[in-house]
């Protein structure tokens, strides 16, 4: 792909034709406002995968800014080049007026996936891969972003099972003022931090907690609370989580601290940042003792 090639619909000279453009190799997996395909790109005969939003829910979610300048998922998404980041190589407007994003496409399963089934890729592996998605939404923030959506259904595992990849950017927004008012309560509600639940003023430090809950989830396979499929599961997180040594009493001591830092409810008392999470277990050298 030439550069002007990769770039021309961000310039806005020209929309996607989606079937003159790619072939569909995968039916479409249908996310809470896209579908995903896995595709091959005809111009230059690789495997990628499509990403493309519907305008409806897409506008719904983005009238909540209404005045600001907030940029599209695709703008946000192809900012980032990081190993434990999905790469977004273009993004713009398909001929029917849907926004799509084209990226590297991983072989390998969903932590949400991993999790479901037990999945022992990630045994031996899990301070490595808690490690990699800290490092991930460390990126995110000094780039001047929000992700809001950490959790397993966003973690991709490479297919050697050596990297987890963050991916979707759908519900991001700048780590600015405008865009951290009371009241925009988007996410999955297991992995809420109670700032966002009782829709106050949030800052970066809700996706420290979502990523608390999920580095928890991954190193017991449970929730620091109780589980739900509606944002009232998100309600109970005001409360004192449960200790993640009740389901792993061979974590190590540090690990355990560091994610429960994260978890804290209280946001004097939650990690400010996922550099000093990183560094709270930069000695780590093994997940359990």
């Amino acid at each position: 792909m030439g550069l002007m090639d990769r770039f021309r619909p961000i310039f806005g000279q020209g929309k996607l034709d989606v079937k003159e453009r790619f072939e569909l190799l995968r039916e479409a997996i249908s996310g809470t406002m896209s579908k995903f395909y896995r595709a091959r790109d005809r111009k230059t005969d690789k495997v990628v995968g499509l990403k493309i939003l519907d305008p409806a829910k897409t506008a719904a979610f983005e009238a909540r800014f209404k005045g600001l300048k907030k940029p599209t998922e695709g703008e946000i998404a192809i900012q980032f080049r990081h190993p434990a980041i999905v790469e977004t190589y273009e993004h713009g407007l398909t001929t029917t007026g849907a926004q799509y994003l084209v990226m590297e496409f991983l072989e390998g399963a969903g932590l949400n996936s991993l999790l479901l089934s037990g999945n022992e890729q990630l045994n031996g592996r899990r301070l490595q891969h808690i490690r990699q998605v800290a490092e991930a939404v460390s990126a995110v923030h000094a780039s001047g972003f929000i992700h809001r959506d950490i959790c397993p259904r966003n973690l991709i595992l490479t297919g050697d099972a050596a990297t987890m990849k963050l991916t979707d950017f759908g519900l991001s927004v700048p780590a600015k003022r405008p865009f951290m008012q009371p009241g925009n309560r988007t996410g999955t509600p297991n992995y809420m931090a109670p700032e966002l639940v009782r829709r106050y003023a949030t800052d970066q430090r809700l996706d420290v907690f979502a990523f608390g809950v999920t580095a928890f989830e991954m190193c017991t396979n449970q929730l620091p609370w109780p589980r739900g499929s509606t944002g009232m599961a998100a309600m109970s997180h005001n409360r004192a989580p449960t200790d993640i040594r009740q389901y792993r009493p061979q974590i190590h001591p540090q690990l355990a601290k560091a994610i429960h830092t994260c978890i804290e409810p209280e946001l004097k008392k939650r990690c400010p940042s996922m550099d000093e999470f990183l560094q709270m277990i930069l000695q780590l050298e093994h997940e359990d003792q």
